[in-house]
Parts: structure tokens; sequence; C-alpha cells
């Protein structure tokens, strides 16, 4: 066997082993305190901010407040809190970007 399929192997064994140490241990956890649950339900949108706003506000790599991208992004962000729909959130925020970015001076 190769260094390079050992290096695999090693490293297949080693990721199931922590994955099935944790399904073997869940049923031996307690419950979560209510404090820990509340904090662990904010890690989703801060996630999935830090991913988008500096799509959002970087586009080129520099910071930059007025472009197409920011003002879809917050045309996006107004129909999901209006609608609660993520189909016409994509459909629109998407429509708005191509709209945007094609009208907008450079």
């Amino acid at each position: 066997m190769s260094d390079v399929w050992l290096a695999i192997a090693l490293a297949g064994a080693g990721t199931f082993a922590m994955r099935a140490s944790f399904l073997a241990a869940a049923n031996h956890l307690g419950e979560v305190p209510p404090w820990a649950s509340r904090v662990l339900r904010q890690i989703p949108p801060a996630a999935l901010a830090a991913i988008i706003l500096p799509a959002l506000v970087r586009p080129e790599g520099t910071f930059d407040l007025f472009q197409p991208r920011l003002a879809a992004g917050i045309l996006a962000a107004l129909i999901a809190w209006w609608t609660r729909s993520v189909l016409a959130t994509l459909v629109l925020g998407l429509a708005g970007v191509t709209v945007l970015e094609a009208v907008w001076p450079t």
C-alpha cells in the first residue's frame, strides 16, 4: 500500500471514529440547558451572515456600499421578510441582481 492510500485510509478511519463516537455517546448526554439551546439557535444565522455579508459589501475585494449586489441583497432581504417565501426570495433576488447589474453604471 502506498503512502497516499495509507493516509487516505487513516483519515477515513479517523473521521469514522469521530462520528461513531458521537453517535455512541449521544444517548448518554443529558438535556441541553435552556441557555445553551438559545445560544445554539444563533449559530446558523451568524454563519450565514459571515458568508454572505462579505460577498455583498466587498464583491471586488474592496469595501463598496454603492454597487448592484448590495442593493439586490437588500431587496432579497426585504422580500424574504415580507413574504417569508424562499422561492420568492430566490426568484426575485436573482431577477433583481440581474436587472441591477445590467442597468447600474460602472
